[in-house]
């Protein structure tokens, strides 16, 4: 063989080899679309995660990857396991310098956070995600779960939680569907209207809000509105239901003098008003109380 087919031919080997290369590197590479739109790009799934936002943490964790995070910020208490990482405070105080130390590999947060751009000002590559309603959960958790190299793994986790919500919902008493409710995310008061999250998972399980999706997701209410509206059940902290009837003509509430009310403790609540992985979870809580109210009422 001329020497010169041989080089030409140890030239094309070459090419070959140096364009699987190139397309094995273009492949571990992964492109993660934000809430702000901006792509990041990460050379290789994450293995030093810091997590400042409880939702995303337990995203993380429910996608089996809780042995990469390396901080959370203070309000993660779920699963457990986190409670001994490095807790780097919230989104007004961020400690920065010792996330740094972390040297993570990717940084969750939320839009509101204070830190975003001087995070990425040092170089860190930030992801800013933040859930609002079941549709933004199911697009927040496929997008952890692409950016942890694990995007299967998101698809699969969100069809257990869809179904948990079925399953949920069929066992909702027929006489209590349709019924009203007045959901109190926290004191002011502040609902959880139609078109939050909670409410979304309160219609799904058959019920009817009293704060239309007009007000909001999250409105602050005149106390006077929910006596005027008189919801047929009450959801609330076991806690603020303790101390409703106190409350400036809300002993007029025919729901507070029936005991058609449903309080949650402190670990069944996070369930609730975190948009995240758990919501299933939050909505069998609620489904226990109603079938124990459908119960009370035969």
């Amino acid at each position: 063989m001329p020497c010169a087919e041989r080089h030409r031919r140890a030239a094309r080997r070459w090419l070959c080899l140096a364009g699987a290369l190139l397309c094995a590197a273009a492949q571990a590479t992964i492109t993660v679309v934000d809430d702000r739109g901006r792509r990041i790009e990460l050379p290789a799934a994450p293995q030093r995660v810091v997590s400042l936002l409880p939702s995303l943490t337990e995203t993380v964790c429910a996608l089996q990857a809780c042995a990469r995070l390396v901080g959370t910020d203070r309000f993660s208490n779920w699963p457990a396991s986190v409670a001994v990482l490095p807790k780097l405070g919230g989104l007004e105080d961020t400690q920065i310098e010792r996330l740094v130390a972390l040297e993570p590999d990717l940084v969750l947060l939320a839009g509101a956070s204070r830190a975003v751009d001087r995070l990425e000002a040092l170089g860190l590559r930030v992801l800013v995600l933040e859930p609002k309603n079941l549709h933004d959960t199911r697009r927040v958790i496929q997008q952890v779960a692409l950016a942890l190299g694990e995007a299967h793994s998101g698809v699969a986790l969100w069809q257990r939680i869809d179904e948990r919500m079925r399953a949920a919902a069929a066992r909702v008493p027929a006489a209590l569907r349709g019924q009203t409710v007045y959901f109190e995310a926290s004191s002011g008061p502040y609902a959880a209207g139609s078109a939050s999250f909670i409410g979304e998972i309160l219609a799904r399980l058959g019920m009817a809000n009293v704060v239309p999706a007009a007000m909001g997701p999250f409105p602050q209410l005149n106390p006077e509105y929910v006596v005027r509206a008189q919801p047929q059940i009450v959801m609330a902290t076991a806690r603020a239901l303790a101390e409703m009837a106190q409350r400036p003509g809300w002993a007029a509430l025919r729901a507070l003098r029936e005991q058609r009310q449903c309080g949650f403790d402190a670990a069944a609540w996070d369930t609730l008003v975190r948009a995240g992985p758990r919501l299933a979870e939050g909505a069998e809580h609620i489904a226990d109380c109603l079938a124990a109210l459908g119960k009370a009422g035969r």
